[in-house]
């Protein structure tokens, strides 16, 4: 029978915590579980202050820390490392540039290992296709290629739109609290969906974790699915004072990663402008049929927005 008895994080990212942290609580429950985080060997032994802390965490959380370089290492070297687990869990992000996830996928199957949670927390890549804005995204549908083409691994997907953080970075320009601006993408009815890190890690350890076991598919979460009218809405809600509001279309953004065709971030915009794969319905998604609490926009904005501009 298949089982999540050792089970390998790779990355302590912001995302890779909250996954272990959420992994944590059900070893406390009782799950017969071993926690391990891949790190790379520079991280494991630094001596800067905040990685310190963040080992010091892992350390009270029960979890081993294994050493090892998905940029550097071949996929053979990796598959060395996974085959010591049942579960992998890429928390990785698109480290080393093009081609590692598909070397991180090609590890984990060539390793035999029977569950594989790939770096796929995003949207919905099927849905957007291939040739996007954003040419990382062809990469991440040859890794779901590689896995629906095999049966010795299972595999979940989990789809999370994007990270609630994201939204309101300052460098990805949609949310300007410094200048009171928001920047729709595409139009103002332009849905995204967002979660937040904790509500993934915690929803990821619940997905595999339930029963009936849930095996190769891509499962969907959502913490809120709002348009960007409704982002600005909430913004002038929470602090009471109005944003300036501008609409960036699909052919203006395009214009714009056309000048800078190798700015991430106009990669990122143009995609989500187009709105294709990139929100789904709230109340079909994992947490919402199994009665599971997140968080929303407005609490997340209660939360990190101050309430003034003072």
């Amino acid at each position: 029978m298949l089982n999540n008895k050792a089970i390998l994080v790779l990355g302590a990212g912001q995302l890779g915590v909250a996954v272990l942290r959420a992994l944590a609580s059900h070893v406390e429950r009782g799950a017969s579980v071993s926690l391990s985080v891949l790190l790379r060997p520079s991280a494991a032994a630094s001596a800067d202050h905040a990685k310190q802390q963040a080992r010091a965490e892992l350390n009270a959380l029960g979890v081993d820390i294994v050493e090892g370089d998905l940029a550097a290492q071949t996929s053979a070297e990796l598959a060395a490392i996974f085959s010591r687990f049942d579960t992998v869990i890429s928390c990785a992000g698109f480290v080393g540039g093009p081609g590692v996830q598909r070397k991180i996928a090609r590890a984990a199957l060539d390793a035999g290992i029977q569950r594989f949670v790939p770096w796929q927390f995003g949207v919905d890549y099927d849905l957007i296709g291939r040739g996007s804005p954003q040419n990382l995204f062809d990469e991440q549908l040859d890794v779901r290629d590689m896995l629906r083409a095999q049966q010795g691994t299972e595999w979940i997907i989990v789809s999370t739109g994007m990270f609630t953080s994201f939204l309101f970075e300052p460098d990805f320009g949609v949310v300007d609290l410094a200048a009171n601006t928001v920047n729709a993408l595409g139009s103002w009815d332009t849905a995204v969906t967002i979660t937040t890190a904790e509500d993934i890690g915690t929803l990821t350890a619940q997905i595999l974790f339930s029963e009936p076991r849930i095996a190769n598919r891509a499962v969907y979460v959502a913490g809120d699915t709002v348009t960007y009218r409704q982002v600005a809405d909430a913004l002038d809600r929470t602090r009471a004072v109005k944003v300036r509001r501008h609409e960036w279309t699909v052919p203006e953004l395009k214009l714009q990663l056309a000048a800078d065709p190798e700015n991430a971030l106009r990669k990122y915009r143009a995609v989500f402008a187009e709105g294709r794969g990139v929100a789904w319905d709230k109340t079909q998604t994992f947490n919402a049929q199994r009665g599971i609490a997140v968080c929303g926009l407005d609490q997340w904005l209660h939360e990190h927005v101050p309430t003034s501009l003072v």
